[in-house]
C-alpha cells in the first residue's frame, strides 16, 4: 500500500527554495498570518503541561519519573494558559522540535510562546510543524551565542511558510498517517519487548555467574558451598572470599568540584556519563587543569555517590580515552587491586543484588540520595581468585555474544523504522506524495490505548522537558 504512493498530478513553485514545489491546489501562507499570540495567565489550577521534544505538548502527570525531574515553582499563577488547539513553542528548543499543538487545556512555563493557530485540522498542523522539514525551518529562524540554547525569533517565525491543503485533504492526510503510525508503533513495541526479554536473560546469566550460583565454565553449580556470613549474600562457593567492597580496591577518591567549560580540554565526567556499566566520554568541554592524581586510567571504576534513589550507586568501567579525563565530585573513582579484574568487579557491583543492598545504605534527602564511600565500602561481596574471574568473564562473553547481536539487530530495526516514519511524515505533509485515495480505502479501527512500552527510548535522558532552561530565559527577559 505505502510503496504504491504517487506524487500529485500538478505542482506549483512554493516560492521558498527549502520547500520547493507543492501541490497546485494547496495554499502557501506565512505562519504569522495563521497565528495570534496569547498571554493569558492567572489560572494555576489548570493541569500543568510540558513540551517534550519527541511528543509535543503533553500533561506533566503522564511523564515518567525520569522525565519529570525539572523544577516547578509553588506559585503557578504566572504560568501561561493554553487552550486545546493552541500552538505551544519552547523558544529555546524549537530548533530541536520542542513545539506542538495542545490536545487539552492547561498551563505552561511563562517563557514559552503560546499562539492561537488557525490551520483547519489541528492534527494536520501538529504533523506539519513537527515534521523534519519544519523543524529545520524553526532551526533556521533561531539564533544565539549559547551552544544548544538558540532563541527562536518571533519575526523569523512569522515568516515561516505554511502549506495549507483543503480541509478534507488535511483530514485524509491525518487518517493515513495515524494508520501507518499505529502499525509502526506496534512493530516497535514488539521489538522493545524482545529487547527487554533478551536483556533480562543476559542479566540472569551474569547474576548466576558473578554470585556463584552457577559455574559458567561447566554450566553446573559449584561442588561445594559455604555460608557467607552475610544474610543477603547467602551461600557462596567454598573457595570464594567474602570481603568488604573497599578491600577490592587500592583507593577510593572523590572527584573535582570545578565546573567545566566549553573550551576545557580535559574531559569532565558527570553522573550522566555512567550508562549501563560503561563510561560515555562527552564530545566537547571540560576543565583546563586538574591534579594529575585525579586523571582516570584504564581499568578505573566510577561510583555514583549522589543521585536519585533509583540511580544512586551505579558503577561504570573506564576503558581509556585518547586525551585526559577527570570526574566530578559526586563521582568516586575506585582503583582495583592487582588481585582483581576491573571488568569482573564492574559486573559484581552493577548486579541487581549488590545495587539493591547498596541503595538501602543511601541516605535520602529532599531530591536525591547520598551513598558515601565509607558506607558503600563496608558492604560485602564474594570474589573468586583472579584466574577464575578471568575465566568467568571469557565464558560470559561467549554466552552473551549472540544475545548482544540480537539486541543490536532489534535496535537497528527500530531506528530504521523511526527514520522511515520521519521521512514519510515529511513527504506526506509537504505534498511530495498523494495519499487521498489510499486514505479513503483504509478500514475503520477502534481507538488504541497507549502501550506502556510505546517508544520508551524516543525521549533522550535529560531532554524531556525544558522548564529550567525556560525559567532561565524568562529571568533574562525581565531584567531591567
Amino acid at each position: 500500500m505505502i510503496d504504491g504512493l504517487k506524487p500529485y498530478p500538478n505542482y506549483k513553485d512554493s516560492g521558498v527554495p527549502w520547500l520547493g514545489e507543492v501541490p497546485a491546489h494547496w495554499e502557501v501562507r506565512s505562519l504569522g498570518s495563521l497565528t495570534s499570540p496569547i498571554s493569558q495567565r492567572g489560572q494555576p489550577d489548570l493541569p500543568l503541561l510540558s513540551v517534550v521534544r519527541e511528543k509535543g505538548v503533553i500533561p506533566r502527570t503522564s511523564m515518567s519519573e525520569d522525565e519529570n525531574h525539572n523544577f516547578v515553582p509553588d506559585d503557578l499563577s504566572n504560568y501561561k494558559v493554553v487552550r486545546k488547539g493552541n500552538l505551544v513553542i519552547n523558544k529555546m528548543k524549537a530548533w530541536q522540535g520542542s513545539l506542538g499543538i495542545a490536545s487539552m487545556d492547561g498551563i505552561v512555563s511563562p517563557a514559552y510562546f503560546v499562539f492561537d493557530f488557525r490551520i483547519g485540522d489541528q492534527r494536520f498542523g501538529q504533523a506539519l510543524l513537527r515534521s523534519k522539514t519544519y523543524v529545520a525551518f524553526f532551526a533556521h529562524e533561531s539564533d544565539g551565542v549559547r551552544i544548544g540554547q538558540w532563541d527562536l525569533s518571533i519575526h523569523g517565525m512569522k515568516r515561516i511558510p505554511v502549506v495549507v491543503p483543503p480541509l478534507p485533504e488535511q483530514t485524509a492526510i491525518v487518517r493515513f498517517l495515524d494508520y501507518v503510525d499505529r502499525r509502526i508503533r506496534r512493530y516497535i513495541r514488539a521489538k522493545q519487548k524482545l529487547i527487554k526479554l533478551l536483556e533480562e536473560y543476559k542479566q540472569a546469566l551474569i547474576h548466576q555467574a558473578v554470585t556463584g550460583k552457577i559455574d559458567v565454565r561447566t554450566g553446573q553449580p559449584y561442588p561445594a558451598y559455604k555460608p557467607s556470613g552475610v544474610e543477603w549474600l547467602g551461600e557462596v562457593p567454598s573457595h570464594w572470599e567474602v570481603v568488604p567492597i573497599k578491600r577490592a580496591f587500592s583507593s577510593m577518591d572523590y572527584g573535582i568540584s570545578e565546573s567545566g567549560s566549553d573550551s576545557g580540554t580535559i574531559r569532565l565526567l558527570t553522573m550522566g556519563h555512567l550508562k549501563n556499566g560503561q563510561v560515555i566520554i562527552p564530545d566537547t568541554g571540560g576543565v583546563d587543569t586538574v591534579d594529575p592524581n585525579l586523571l582516570l586510567s584504564p581499568g578505573d571504576l566510577l561510583f555514583n555517590r549522589t543521585n536519585s534513589a533509583e540511580l544512586v550507586g551505579k558503577v561504570a568501567l573506564f576503558s581509556g580515552y585518547e586525551s585526559p579525563v577527570t570526574f566530578a565530585s559526586y563521582l568516586v573513582r575506585m582503583r582495583p587491586t592487582k588481585e582483581n579484574e576491573p571488568e569482573f568487579l564492574n559486573l559484581v557491583l552493577n548486579d541487581a543484588s549488590t545495587l539493591s543492598r547498596a541503595r538501602r545504605e543511601a541516605i535520602p534527602s529532599l531530591h536525591q540520595s547520598n551513598l558515601n564511600p565509607t558506607r558503600y565500602g563496608r558492604l560485602c561481596i564474594a570474589l573468586p581468585p583472579k584466574a577464575e574471574q578471568q575465566a568467568i568473564l571469557q565464558r560470559l562473553r561467549e554466552q552473551t555474544e549472540n544475545v548482544d547481536t540480537a539486541i543490536s539487530a532489534a535496535r537497528r530495526e527500530i531506528d530504521l523504522l523511526r527514520e522511515y516514519r520521519t521521512r514519510l511524515i515529511a513527504d506526506v505533509v509537504t505534498g511530495r506524495v498523494d495519499v487521498r485515495e489510499v486514505a479513503a480505502r483504509l478500514p475503520e479501527e477502534p481507538p488504541e490505548e497507549e502501550a506502556e512500552l510505546m517508544d520508551t527510548e524516543e525521549i533522550a535522558e535529560g531532554e524531556a522537558t525544558d522548564e529550567e532552561a525556560a525559567a532561565e530565559a524568562l529571568s533574562e527577559e525581565v531584567e531591567p
